[in-house]
Parts: structure tokens; C-alpha cells; sequence
């Protein structure tokens, strides 16, 4: 088989982005809602038209019909504030500065949160082109026609799902952390400097930093998912993410505490390895086996195909239990150790209890169970905000009885 170029794989990684197909949605909605303003409205150059579909038309599906009505809401406000303006003044420099400041004021009274800078975009556009359409009717109607073109647009064609990217993100953020148990699992090996081990303890601390751009990408895809046509079980997509995510989450910090106990150790025994030869030899191979659990368990929550999640499983499975068996081996060597020098014995257990905690929350008994709660949960929502659901499913179960 052909081996291809990485310049063909970044280029058609970046032809199928979302960001592409959003940009391509946006300019199509713009386009079609201007056409129709021009086929429907006596007056040339209907601009409001095309800019509220650009508005409206949002990256995800659940975006444009939670916002939508807010968005037209503030281009409506915008266009009524410059048409009553523009028929009193012209455009200068002091009404120009009346307008965006009647637009800021008036667009937090009607309470569109967010969108209040749009009420003075729109006031502005209108106001600049205010000769093409005299009357607030004629903008009011090129809004509603720019809303009906966006809104529909949106349900025929529905936004990308940003689920990929999102498994992209969990799955970067796995091999982070197994790079970082690699690299710990090094310097158990000889003499580590306490200025090596601090800036192990960093770089954990730094998790945190892409745990919050992991948990923006994720929610982007959460967004992506709810009320898409494309999409079907996309309840169970975003449980098993985001309960996929607050596992990597745990292990982050129980990875930082770890990095903080052998920072410690590191700070007890400067003249000396941390551990002797036969413990330092089987930590690196615990810290290696589990750098391949957690990816393994990022490859596991990422996998949209069943045939190969069911392997991927496998392979968390093998991992865990081959950890497990390392965990076992070293926990002897460190008592043997201990009963010999008793020294910072404290520090040894708590780096056995991290490491169990970590191999306990990637065990996939323990992943099984919390998404059944996590689906339970979601259901029980889902009929306390519809409790018609509940209603229907009760029918459907009694004419099956």
C-alpha cells in the first residue's frame, strides 16, 4: 500500500474541517437570503437581509434556534433605532455617536444578553445606507426575510458535528498525560534532581490548562449534537465523552499529587537515587504500562465504530491488568525496602495509593456503571422537562404488554 505525503493528509484534514464547512454555510445562507430580499422587496440592496442570516446561522443546530430569536431580536432594535434617526438626521459624526449609544441603552432593556453589540452593527449598516431604504418597514422586513432564510437554512442543512474534533482534544490530552508518566517513569530510573522533579510537578499542573480547552471543545461538540437530524444516539455520544473526560480529569490531579510525592522523595534523598535498582526497574515499567492504559482508554471513548471499540477494550483491558500485576511486584519491593530503611516510608504508600487510584478509575466496570447512571440521569431529566415523554412511553410499553 501507498504511503501518503503528510502535506495530502494536512490538506485534506483541513478540507474536512467544520470550520470549512460553517464558512461555506454562513456565505450560502448570506447569499440565498439576499436573493430573495431582492426578488421580494422593491428596493435595491437589501444588506440587513444577508446580515441577519449571517447572524442567525450559527455552528451548531442548538445554537441557532436558542439564539436566533435573540439575534433577530437585536437586529430589529438596531434597524428601528437608525430609521427613526435617519429620518430626523443625516449621518455625522454626533449622530453616529447617538445611534450606537441609544442602540448600546436600548438593546440591555430588551434584554438580548449577549447580543447588544449587534444592536448597534445594525444600527450602524442601516444608518450608513439609509437613502436605499427609507421606511423602518422595508429593514424590518429584510430582518425577518434574513431570519427565515438562516432558521431554514439551518434545518435542511444541517451544521457539522464537532465530535471528532472533541475526541481530537480528549485524545491529545491522554497522550500528554502518558508522555508525562513515560518521562516519570525515566527519571525514577537513576538520579533525579529535585529541579527535574519540580518541573515534573509543573508540567502537571499545566493539565489543568488543557482540561479547560479539552472541556470547550467538548461542549461545542455537546452543542453540535442536541437537535441535529444528523445525528442519531447523540445522547449517548456526549455521556460517554464527558464522563470519558471527568476520568482523565481525576487522573490529572491524582497525576499532580504523584508528581508532588516524588517531588518530595526527590527533595529526601539528594545524594542518592530515589529507589534501588530492582524497584526503579519495575516503576518504569508500572509508569509505562499505565501511560498505555490511559491512551488506551482515550482510544476507547473516542471510537465511534463498535467493532472497534470493542477492541480498543481489549486492549485497555490487557493494560489495566498488566499494570495491576506491576503494581503488585513493586508494592513487595517497596516493603522489602521499607523493612530494610524505614525512611520516608509515608511516601512510598502514597505513591501506591495514586497509582491505584488512577488504575481504578480507568477500570472498565467502573466506566460501565457510571455511564449507566450518567444515561439514567439524563433520561430522568429529559421527562421532567417533557413529561408528555413520559406519557407516550408508558402507552407504548402498555400496547406491548
Amino acid at each position: 500500500m501507498a504511503r501518503v505525503s503528510a502535506p495530502v493528509i494536512k490538506l485534506v484534514r483541513r478540507t474536512t474541517e467544520p470550520v470549512g464547512a460553517q464558512t461555506l454555510r454562513s456565505t450560502a445562507a448570506s447569499v440565498i437570503a439576499y436573493v430573495v430580499a431582492v426578488w421580494t422587496l422593491p428596493h435595491p440592496a437589501p444588506l440587513t437581509a444577508p446580515l441577519t442570516a449571517l447572524l442567525v446561522v450559527q455552528v451548531t443546530l442548538y445554537a441557532t434556534l436558542t439564539t436566533g430569536i435573540r439575534r433577530v431580536n437585536s437586529v430589529i432594535v438596531g434597524v428601528l433605532i437608525a430609521s427613526a434617526l435617519s429620518s430626523l438626521v443625516g449621518l455625522s459624526w454626533w449622530s453616529l455617536g447617538l445611534t450606537i449609544f441609544a442602540s448600546l441603552i436600548i438593546g440591555r432593556l430588551v434584554r438580548v444578553d449577549e447580543f447588544v453589540p449587534e444592536v448597534a452593527i445594525s444600527a450602524m449598516l442601516v444608518l450608513g445606507v439609509s437613502q436605499v431604504a427609507s421606511t423602518a418597514w422595508d429593514r424590518v422586513l429584510e430582518t425577518l426575510i434574513g431570519a427565515g432564510v438562516g432558521m431554514l437554512f439551518n434545518l435542511l442543512f444541517a451544521p457539522p458535528v464537532w465530535v471528532q474534533s472533541a475526541g481530537a482534544s480528549i485524545d491529545s490530552l491522554a497522550h500528554a498525560m502518558g508522555r508525562m508518566f513515560r518521562a516519570m517513569g525515566e527519571d525514577v530510573g537513576g538520579h533525579a534532581s529535585v529541579q527535574r522533579a519540580a518541573d515534573r510537578l509543573h508540567e502537571a499542573r499545566r493539565l489543568d490548562h488543557d482540561i479547560v480547552e479539552v472541556d470547550a471543545s467538548l461542549r461545542q461538540a455537546e452543542e453540535s449534537l442536541t437537535l441535529n437530524p444528523r445525528v442519531r444516539q447523540g445522547m449517548l455520544y456526549r455521556v460517554v465523552l464527558r464522563t470519558g473526560l471527568d476520568t482523565l480529569e481525576i487522573c490529572a490531579v491524582v497525576l499532580r499529587v504523584l508528581s508532588r510525592t516524588l517531588t518530595d522523595l526527590a527533595k529526601a534523598r539528594i545524594d542518592e537515587t530515589l529507589f534501588p535498582a530492582d524497584v526503579a526497574e519495575s516503576l518504569t515499567d508500572l509508569f509505562g504500562q499505565m501511560a498505555g492504559a490511559i491512551e488506551s482508554f482515550s482510544e476507547l471513548i473516542t471510537t465511534p465504530v463498535a467493532e472497534n471499540g470493542e477492541e480498543a477494550e481489549d486492549r485497555l483491558a490487557r493494560a489495566l491488568a498488566v499494570s495491576r500485576a506491576t503494581r503488585d511486584r513493586v508494592a513487595i519491593l517497596l516493603l522489602e525496602d521499607v523493612q530494610e530503611h524505614p525512611r520516608q516510608w509515608q511516601l512510598h504508600g502514597a505513591l501506591l495509593a495514586e497509582v491505584d487510584r488512577i488504575l481504578d478509575e480507568l477500570d472498565i466496570d467502573k466506566r460501565t456503571e457510571r455511564l449507566g447512571k450518567e444515561l439514567d440521569r439524563h433520561s430522568a431529566q429529559l421527562h421532567e422537562r417533557h413529561p408528555w415523554l413520559r406519557a407516550v412511553s408508558r402507552r407504548l410499553r402498555g400496547g406491548q404488554a
